[in-house]
């Protein structure tokens, strides 16, 4: 037991890794904080989307207008 213990406190002075792992939690809340935006804005941004491929069809090719 005492064993346990001393290798738990010795995991928790250890500060290598600390800062992957601030990292990692870092672009974890970047994350979710872009999924969140982007299911809020779904609808507008395929409206947006859409209104954008409607005006690209009707654009003729090539140089002849």
């Amino acid at each position: 037991m005492m064993y346990l213990f001393n290798v738990l406190s010795q995991m928790m002075k250890s500060k290598k890794g600390q800062g992957m792992v601030e990292y990692g939690l870092i672009i974890g809340l970047i994350a979710i904080v872009v999924i969140v935006a982007l299911t809020a804005l779904g609808g507008g941004l395929e409206g947006i989307f859409n209104t954008i491929t409607d005006k690209l069809a009707e654009v003729p090719i090539g140089g002849d207008s």
